[in-house]
């Protein structure tokens, strides 16, 4: 059923989480309180676009981000871009958002994205299509702002437009808005998981221990 309009934003959170991991979990949990959000949607992605393939396949990436953010009532979790047999872009998973079967046009909904993922938005399928879809929020580390003089001539002029200081003001529209916020800094990558997986080291305390259990019953990440 469609989603009320009248409800608090949604946020949602898209990425390949190969694995997920606690880094993912807290930007996300700092998100929904710093910008007043109702919950996350995390939507691992199916086939990603502008990235090599998943070492993990789509259906155990999809497991293990249940199993992440089981028991967190501010989570849900949306299949459908690993059920589809296409290439992954941000712009058409919002799209397939907006329909009136899932949360409607008029809902607020508020992309979030790191510092750099943000600064490559150019690089991404349809960019400035995203502002008619959703709010985008960047997650930076504390004390250090987004360089506005930095960003691409493009995106720094996008800014200039859709920038506001005010995250309660996402609420007010369902879209078109840039927001920031600080999150605790946790110098966490998949990359790096991957890297102690393959080599058979702990990875304790750097993901949830569900996710652990299930990479090992699994097998997943192992050097061959």
């Amino acid at each position: 059923m469609p989603e009320s309009t009248g409800d608090r934003p949604l946020g949602v959170f898209g990425g390949t989480f190969d694995p997920v991991h606690l880094g993912h979990l807290r930007l996300a949990e700092e998100a929904t309180d710093a910008l007043g959000l109702a919950g996350i949607r995390w939507i691992p992605a199916g086939q990603p676009a502008l990235r090599d393939a998943p070492q993990a396949a789509a259906q155990q990436r999809l497991a293990m981000v249940r199993l992440a953010t089981a028991g967190n009532p501010r989570f849900t979790v949306d299949a459908g871009e690993v059920e589809a047999a296409r290439p992954s872009y941000t712009v058409q998973t919002l799209e397939r958002l907006r329909r009136a079967d899932a949360c409607g046009p008029q809902r607020p909904l508020v992309l979030l994205v790191g510092a750099d993922a943000f600064a490559g938005l150019p690089a991404w399928h349809r960019w400035q299509s995203l502002f008619d879809l959703a709010h985008i929020a960047i997650a930076h580390r504390p004390g250090f702002p987004i360089a506005v003089a930095d960003l691409p001539a493009t995106l720094a002029a996008c800014w200039s437009v859709h920038f506001c200081d005010q995250p309660a003001l996402l609420a007010e529209s369902p879209s078109g808005r840039i927001v920031t916020f600080a999150m605790t800094q946790m110098a966490i990558s998949a990359t790096q998981i991957r890297a102690l997986l393959a080599s058979g080291a702990s990875t304790r305390y750097l993901l949830p221990d569900a996710v652990i259990a299930h990479i090992d019953k699994h097998h997943l990440y192992q050097e061959n």
